[in-house]
């Protein structure tokens, strides 16, 4: 396995400067909580004071107008109408309201693949389960080739019974990227509702709605995006917007008496910080002065390199070809590393434990039954931390070997 060259490091660009991260902490998680810019941060404090200042100027007379300017940014960011967008406080939070609001009948079924986000397999079990459908699950190839395998995977699995295909844009677990264009055509071509599971996309990989034929995306900001914690949104198409509800009902209007849109049913579930939607602007901002597809390149090179690092470790075969394609800024690798039989579900793997009591942040997931080291990279990050998360597996390896 030849590793991956980077640019010399005394020319890697560092961007650090630009967050409040512990010094002392090589955080390399950002897929599972990414955390904000300063710029964000700051934005996000100047909006919670103008808030306790005068609550009632700014909930009840500027805030529709604040939604407006952070969504018609996002929109923009998306390539979408501006009215086919809702905030929510997560990608979970939309795909309950999907799930909660398509119609499903005893005959129907919910089509997803073995990729999909744990709490997403759970939300439409139980929507299933009160309406007597069922989910079928399809596996997706081992490893991720090419496109017209991985279509071909889900179109066979459609039934006269499938109702709603629901589908990654890039997995969780896996940091894998699919051909979400592709699938999306050949699912509307069979007349399914198709609902896209999207939260790790926007900004990691250029997402336009406008070309994109799906029914829903649901999505979080707080991402690769980088705004504030508890900012996502969710994307309707036409036909679904009348009558659609949120998981809360409230007054479903506007506080200044404006005409009814269908987002105000979402954004006035009662009195809640509404901050973290209004720094969406800020943190697109902030990404577009450095530049997308300079952010694209710099975090997909780190994560290249951990991929090329980490495979000299094992034996085990990569889960894609060596592409931007099929990973961008986040790649999941699988080691050499058992799974204790007594892991309970959610509980960090020992080792992740280990890596954090010596300042690095990661994750592990176990997929398939395997383990595998889920690397998330942002601009936060250089070479130099990766290379210090290798130390520091051989290290566990050599701690392992003489039973300390």
């Amino acid at each position: 396995m030849t590793t991956v060259s980077l640019p010399r490091r005394e020319e890697w660009p560092d961007f650090r400067h630009h967050w409040s991260l512990d010094p002392n902490c090589v955080y390399l998680n950002h897929g599972s909580f990414g955390p904000s810019p300063i710029c964000v941060q700051e934005r996000r404090r100047s909006l919670i004071d103008e808030l306790e200042s005068q609550p009632m100027s700014f909930l009840v007379r500027k805030l529709p107008d604040y939604f407006q300017e952070s969504a018609t940014a996002l929109a923009g960011f998306l390539r979408c109408e501006v009215d086919s967008i809702a905030f929510v406080p997560n990608a979970t939070s939309a795909m309950n309201v999907v799930a909660q609001n398509l119609e499903l009948s005893p005959d129907d079924e919910v089509l997803l693949t073995d990729h999909e986000y744990g709490a997403v397999v759970r939300i439409w079990g139980q929507r299933c389960a009160r309406s007597g459908a069922k989910t079928t699950r399809v596996r997706l190839p081992d490893s991720f080739e090419n496109d017209d395998e991985i279509v071909e995977a889900i179109t066979a699995a459609v039934t006269p019974k499938t109702k709603v295909l629901v589908v990654s844009h890039v997995t969780s677990a896996t940091g894998l990227i699919l051909p979400i264009e592709e699938i999306c055509r050949a699912a509307k071509e069979r007349g399914l509702i198709v609902v896209v599971d999207g939260p790790h996309a926007p900004a990691m990989v250029k997402v336009n709605l406008r070309e994109l034929d799906c029914d829903f995306y649901c999505a979080s900001c707080h991402k690769w995006m980088s705004a504030a914690f508890g900012s996502g949104f969710l994307y309707v198409r036409r036909r679904y917007k009348q009558g659609l509800m949120p998981s809360v009902t409230s007054w479903g209007r506007s506080l200044d008496g404006r005409d009814f849109n269908w987002r105000d049913e979402f954004h006035w579930p009662g009195t809640v910080d509404p901050t973290t939607y209004l720094t969406v602007g800020t943190a697109i901002s902030f990404l577009e002065e450095i530049g997308l597809p300079r952010f694209r390149e710099l975090t997909h090179s780190l994560a290249q390199y951990a991929r090329s690092r980490l495979l000299e470790l094992t034996d085990r075969s990569p889960l894609s070809t060596d592409t931007n394609q099929y990973y961008g800024s986040m790649v999941a690798v699988p080691l050499d590393v058992p799974i204790p039989d007594n892991l309970k579900p959610g509980e960090p793997h020992p080792l992740q434990l280990w890596l954090a009591s010596q300042g690095v942040e990661t994750l592990f997931v176990d997929w398939k039954g395997e383990c595998h080291l889920r690397v998330s990279c942002h601009l936060y990050n250089s070479p130099e931390q990766i290379d210090r998360l290798i130390e520091l597996l051989l290290e566990s390896k050599m701690l392992q070997s003489r039973g300390d």
